[in-house]
């Protein structure tokens, strides 16, 4: 399909949101705090900074989430917290941290099994069971957002479909105001889950996660590991060009902007984007759309989050 700028009033009704992941070394550091600093100029609703499972990644998170909100002003930066291989007491200390910090926003998840994907995930003893508990655990806390993740392709622990959006209902019964999806490329997936979810009486905003292909062979690998599936056509268009770095930039491009445009017209409003902390190819995506771009000192880094509307 022929991607298309949206008209100016329809784009202005559209959201975004960036997801992060902490750095390993210096030159990593280097290389996400000038990606954030790109992409703010998006104006993103908010933006997150992921957690490893087990606090894998517990000491960088908490590092890069205070220098987003004390250093760049980041006061809509969204934490990720997860409840595998940890105690209550553990992972509410590090509640209490990002709490210090000035989080006013989580990510609530389980995390992965402690034996990897695809091990058995056995609840730690005397740890919060599951997600469904951590968004419990963190609306006692306090009246801030909380958002959870859902799987437009099934989560590839559940038994089925039902099963799992049972388990996304649990999360809003406890306090969940937003629901972010894994990714997925084939916006009929999308559609047909939200329809379900819908069904199900769950009415909180589901946002789309929307990855933008920098490495299809990557992708593929992360799509075997969390049940998403990359459909043909896709793999078709850019597996020619891995000796094209440019026409494979401009290819990927073209798909992510293909699916919010289409995603847009459906009538959904909100999408979150997984940056792999790389600013390029996100921009170019944002500006394919017709996202525009506003100068710094009017970016959200300078106002407090403004809450997501229902998709």
């Amino acid at each position: 399909m022929a991607t298309r700028t949206l008209y100016p009033a329809e784009r202005g009704n559209l959201r975004l949101s960036f997801e992060y992941f902490p750095p390993k070394t210096d030159e990593m550091e280097v290389q996400l705090f000038q990606t954030v600093a790109d992409l703010s100029v998006f104006n993103p609703a908010f933006v997150t900074m992921t957690y490893g499972a087990g606090g894998s990644t517990k000491a960088r998170s908490l590092t890069a989430v205070r220098r987003m909100i004390g250093e760049m002003g980041l006061g809509n930066t969204a934490a990720h917290l997860t409840c595998v291989g940890a105690p209550k007491a553990e992972v509410d200390a590090v509640i209490d941290e990002f709490l210090a910090f000035g989080v006013r926003h989580f990510v609530a998840l389980r995390g992965d099994p402690q034996g990897g994907i695809g091990s058995a995930y056995q609840p730690f003893p005397g740890g919060y069971e599951n997600a469904a508990a951590l968004v419990k655990a963190l609306r006692a806390r306090g009246d801030f957002e909380i958002s959870v993740s859902a799987y437009p392709e099934k989560h590839p622990e559940s038994p089925d479909v039902a099963a799992d959006i049972d388990m996304l209902k649990r999360k809003v019964d406890n306090g969940a105001t937003r629901a972010i999806t894994q990714f997925f490329f084939d916006n009929d997936d999308f559609e047909r889950y939200l329809e379900r979810v819908r069904r199900a009486g769950v009415r909180v905003p589901i946002v789309p996660g929307i990855l933008p292909i920098n490495n299809l062979a990557q992708v593929q690998r992360f799509a075997g590991l969390c049940g998403a599936r990359v459909p043909e056509a896709i793999h078709s268009r850019l597996s020619h060009l891995e000796d094209q770095p440019a026409e494979r930039f401009k290819e990927a491009t073209h798909i992510a902007a293909e699916q919010i445009v289409d995603l847009a017209r459906r009538g959904v409003r909100d999408f979150h984007l997984y940056t792999m902390n790389r600013s390029p190819l996100i921009a170019a995506v944002c500006d394919l759309v017709g996202y525009a771009r506003v100068p710094a000192q009017e970016t959200a880094a300078d106002r407090p989050m403004r809450a997501v509307a229902s998709a």
